[in-house]
């Protein structure tokens, strides 16, 4: 199958009930590390084999951040939670799927459903597989966080010379005291430190919003000031 390229126009927006959402998609049967790399510079995501940008014509509220890896500084409270999971071991792998997965998953968002409003429903074993096994290369991980012999968190990643794309995270927050979402950022940059990764791309941030404000924690990092084609220069800048 080769490549498909579309835009989906007024779309309902998945962060806020008063504004639509136009959103250009990329379907990759394989995608290299160089034109991978290059869109994420550009603001790109990646799930499964397709990968995404907004585009919307009249909100810029979803801005894309990444931690420049060196100059990103353990806070005291940063060290506590690292320090909470000691016995916390990590697991760094090709993505694969087990019924722990699912039962986890659904459990993390049966979770949110209840604590933050957002849609639920039990993941289907396809669903899974094309957003997080499908379209993996050679850079495609997951991370397994287990405590006593029990999955309490994964984080699938993309990792590249230049760059950690950190895709996604759940949790079970049954282990609240360890932190986990915070901690397995914290491990990924970590993993960057030690690889000498120079970026970690979080996605998209949205300032004070109930679900995505909290990656202001991880200042200081850098935005995406300019919306451009893959051919063009983007423009990042610091923000503290």
């Amino acid at each position: 199958m080769r490549d498909i390229e579309f835009i989906e126009k007024n779309k309902e927006c998945a962060y806020f009930t008063d504004e639509i959402s136009d959103i250009r998609y990329k379907y990759m049967q394989y995608c290299t590390k160089e034109e991978y790399q290059n869109m994420l510079e550009h603001g790109w995501r990646r799930f499964g084999k397709m990968n995404f940008v907004p585009e919307c014509k009249e909100c810029t509220k979803c801005i894309s951040l990444r931690i420049n890896v060196n100059d990103y500084k353990f806070s005291s409270s940063e060290k506590r939670v690292i320090a909470k999971n000691k016995d916390t071991y990590i697991y760094i792998q090709e993505p694969t799927i087990s019924k722990e997965h699912l039962m986890l998953y659904d459990k993390y968002h049966l979770f949110m459903n209840k604590k933050k409003n957002w849609s639920y429903a039990s993941i289907q074993v396809s669903e899974y597989i094309k957003s997080y096994i499908d379209g993996k290369n050679d850079y495609t991980k997951e991370i397994l966080y287990i405590r006593n012999n029990k999955l309490i968190a994964v984080a699938l990643t993309d990792i590249l010379a230049e760059s950690l794309s950190s895709i996604y995270c759940y949790y079970d927050h049954d282990y609240e005291e360890f932190s986990l979402g915070k901690f397995s950022i914290l491990t990924q940059i970590n993993i960057a430190k030690r690889m000498d990764i120079p970026y970690i791309y979080l996605g998209y941030w949205i300032k004070d919003h109930l679900s995505m404000g909290y990656k202001i924690a991880y200042k200081p990092f850098e935005i995406l000031c300019n919306r451009v084609n893959l051919d063009q220069k983007t423009i990042w800048e610091k923000y503290e």
